[in-house]
């Protein structure tokens, strides 16, 4: 990996990381930024999961000097700020025309998950530690359980444990997407290479949501306890999961074998 790229990539794990606890937090001045009305503060705090997710899963082929699991990180910016750019084009079409620079944006931050898939996919990957079956096999019920959670959100069918606007759901249903498909790549490119990400991302994503949906979990309305419990065991299941195999593992732990 080249100086700058590797500068680019960490300086944008660092502005999604910023968003994260801006998002977490609400911190006014990034609300401000936020173009969407009816944003409620568990949807902000999903924000944040997202954004720390992909900072982390950015992060992890940087500092294990791993190259092709870039890969994997193209294809999720790719997946999902496409169907996003789309949605805010279409929105500045309809008369507001303001979020017209947002959906440019997300259109160039498409165009560079395109490259990095593309370059990254030409550089070695490091396929001497086989994907742990375990993982292979909860990958594989993440990106099922992931693909049902984005379908229903793209048809707006309430699925989440809090109400979310239209588009609100589309954005979603966008992120699951895309973590889905990051998923997918690496259940057919099978390597610890390309697992540690996923994981270190998924971890990302449950230290930021756990607390504020057990918080949640005695006051919530009866239509969203189903939901929400289920939401609460994946989250549980991944992060422990992420947890055994980044650090206790010896095999696949950070500090090496």
């Amino acid at each position: 990996m080249s100086r700058r790229l590797r500068i680019l990539l960490s300086l944008i794990s660092v502005a999604q990381l910023l968003f994260a606890a801006a998002f977490f937090v609400q911190w006014p001045p990034a609300i401000s930024l936020w173009p969407l009305a009816g944003t409620t503060p568990l949807t902000y705090i999903l924000l944040a999961a997202f954004f720390a997710a992909a900072a982390v899963s950015t992060l992890w082929p940087i500092a294990t000097d791993r190259d092709g699991a870039l890969a994997g990180v193209g294809l999720d910016y790719l997946i999902i700020l496409t169907p996003l750019s789309a949605l805010f084009f279409v929105l500045a079409g309809r008369g507001q025309s303001g979020l017209l620079i947002y959906g440019v944006l997300l259109a160039l931050g498409a165009a560079f998950g395109a490259w990095l898939f593309a370059w990254a996919r030409r550089q070695p990957l490091d396929t001497s530690l086989p994907m742990p079956p375990l993982v292979r096999g909860s990958f594989v019920v993440f990106v099922l359980a992931l693909l049902l959670v984005s379908v229903r959100l793209f048809l707006r069918i309430p699925t989440l444990p809090w109400p979310l606007t239209p588009e609100l759901s589309v954005i979603a249903g966008s992120m699951f997407l895309g973590a889905a498909a990051y998923f997918v790549y690496g259940l057919l490119r099978p390597s610890w290479a390309n697992a540690g990400g996923q994981l270190a991302g998924f971890l990302a994503y449950d230290l930021v949501l756990i607390g504020p949906l057990l918080s949640r979990l005695p006051t919530i309305d009866p239509e969203f306890r189903a939901a929400l419990i289920i939401y609460l065991v994946v989250v549980i299941y991944s992060g422990l999961l992420a947890i055994y195999y980044l650090f206790v593992n010896k095999e696949t732990r950070l500090r090496g074998r």
